[in-house]
């Protein structure tokens, strides 16, 4: 027994059963095949033995599974220790930790160090300021491997972005859909450059696509046709020129008729700068801007002037007069995400709601004369509407109302007034706060809401959301599922996120920046500022 703690346990626990020149005998009287090894006699086979080896030997160690990545920041080679924050990134650029590099008097092994699994590889992201540069690392050995990183020799350009760059050099068709790097997590700068870089190339395409049907001042969408005048006013500011559409009236009456209606809004208005523009109504019905088919060729008129002619996507403006009155009191609610500001002229709402009006400011003239289907009582009534609206929510419903006494159906030249006051309003693609009610031609998408295409939609449902800090609340008529289109202009995305359905939490965690997100928000509509660079889908 005491031999068992004797000197050469340590040498014992490294002996192999299986290997006789390193394993342990003791004598017995019991032949069982074994014989005794006695160097002074290595032949003799007189002395019976058993292998009890497994006495004294160890059972052979795991391999080590694990890695203590440490990690050192230098300026350049043998200079000086530097102070950034460093990120463990992975295969598919999620976040495993981050912590601060050291430097100054700390010891040089004193570094932070990340649990890792041997084998790992990834990047490593250090943040020094508003610069962000990269070094890959691995794959890993077990134990306490350390990366000595130099600044000055790091990539400017992220590992993540140049495979976009890469994907995006292939031909439209050849690009595959399901490449890693469309799903890779991205940082904010990655998803801002990802952006820019994925939205230049869906400009690119869609000029070449749109460029005859602009120069044509024509358009299709399905079998509906809009036309159009265009007059240029100012010079292009260095974001784009602004784009003003203003709806002519007529309807319900002959197709010469409406053409001189739209002869003459051609010439009605004139922008102190943008490009004018007024669409012939693909109808001759009394609705003629409020049928169904209006909604994607307005979308597909403004996308196809961001891309052929440089238009600020932020400052389009929608006004109308009389029957292209009308529209505005439809379109600008159910469309007001997509502009900066609207202005109704002597037309009457019928049964649209000013709800959806919440961002988009509004204004409306009406002639105090003006009685044929009450246009008069009605607008006065919405302008009181649009009051109440506003004293109860501050912030929202910013509106501009004139009657003028004394004129009738024609008011003049006097609603003129509304292009200036429009002018000084740009679009908030991303507001905290929003409230969508559904007209009879219903919008999958809102601002940063949408339902599912394959969710049914309700008879005008009405859904009010709200963003404070990192919680969204979402009440009213929920659907059966409901995405949120996020960025970091709504709430920070490197941080958890909290989704409340009436008043039921629905979701708590972190939401990934990804390519493939900007990708599907580009194609769904041209509309850079209001792309989504995440998303997420509750029940």
């Amino acid at each position: 027994g005491g031999l068992n703690r004797g000197w050469f346990v340590g040498d014992a626990a490294r002996a192999q059963a299986e290997v006789p020149r390193h394993a342990i005998y003791a004598t017995s009287w019991k032949r069982e095949g074994l014989t005794f090894p006695m160097v002074w006699a290595r032949r003799s086979e007189t002395v019976a033995a058993v292998n009890v080896t497994e006495r004294y030997a160890k059972p052979a160690a795991a391999a080590p599974t694990q890695a203590r990545l440490g990690v050192r920041l230098w300026n350049h080679r043998g200079g000086a220790r530097v102070v950034a924050r460093v990120e463990v990134l992975d295969g598919e650029r999620q976040i495993l930790g981050s912590a601060q590099t050291k430097a100054g008097t700390a010891d040089l092994n004193d570094m932070p160090r990340f649990e890792l699994k041997a084998g790992s590889q990834g990047w490593l992201r250090f943040v020094l300021g508003e610069e962000e540069r990269e070094q890959t690392f691995g794959p890993l050995e077990p134990g306490d491997p350390t990366v000595d990183a130099n600044w000055s020799e790091l990539s400017t350009m992220s590992a993540a972005i140049e495979a976009l760059q890469d994907w995006l050099r292939l031909p439209a068709g050849e690009r595959p859909a399901d490449a890693p790097v469309l799903q890779w997590a991205l940082s904010r700068k990655e998803a801002a450059r990802a952006l820019e870089v994925l939205a230049a190339d869906r400009l690119t395409r869609l000029a070449a696509e749109r460029k005859a049907a602009i120069e044509a001042r024509e358009l299709t969408e399905g079998d509906r046709t809009l036309r159009w005048l265009e007059t240029t006013f100012g010079e292009a500011p260095a974001a784009g020129h602004s784009l003003w559409i203003s709806m002519h009236g007529g309807g319900n009456a002959p197709a010469r008729v409406n053409d001189r209606q739209w002869q003459n809004q051609g010439r009605l208005y004139q922008p102190a700068e943008g490009i004018y523009v007024a669409p012939r109504a693909p109808t001759d019905t009394w609705n003629l801007w409020h049928e169904a088919h209006i909604d994607p060729l307005f979308q597909s008129l403004i996308e196809s002037y961001v891309a052929v002619r440089g238009v600020n996507p932020d400052r389009v403006y929608l006004m109308g007069y009389s029957a292209g009155g009308d529209g505005v009191w439809q379109l600008a609610p159910r469309m007001a995400d997509r502009f900066a500001a609207a202005a109704m002229m002597a037309g009457h709402p019928n049964e649209a709601s000013l709800l959806g009006l919440r961002n988009l400011p509004f204004a409306l003239f009406m002639g105090g004369d003006d009685r044929a289907y009450k246009r008069n009582e009605v607008a006065a009534e919405r302008a009181a509407e649009l009051d109440r609206l506003a004293d109860a929510d501050p912030g929202g419903y910013v509106h501009l109302s004139r009657i003028y006494e004394g004129t009738g159906h024609w008011m003049n030249g006097k609603d003129a007034e509304a292009l200036p006051w429009m002018a000084d309003y740009s679009r908030n693609a991303w507001p905290k706060k929003i409230v969508w009610q559904q007209d009879d031609v219903v919008h999958r998408r809102f601002y940063w809401l949408r339902i599912p295409d394959d969710i049914a939609i309700g008879d005008r449902p009405l859904l009010r959301a709200t963003v404070e800090g990192q919680t969204i609340e979402v009440t009213g008529d929920i659907p059966a599922k409901l995405c949120l289109r996020l960025t970091d202009l709504l709430v920070d995305l490197d941080q958890p996120i909290s989704v409340r359905l009436n008043g039921r939490e629905a979701f708590t965690g972190k939401v990934t920046r990804r390519a493939a997100t900007i990708l599907s928000a580009l194609a769904e509509r041209m509309d850079p500022p209001a792309a989504a660079t995440a998303s997420l889908c509750v029940e």
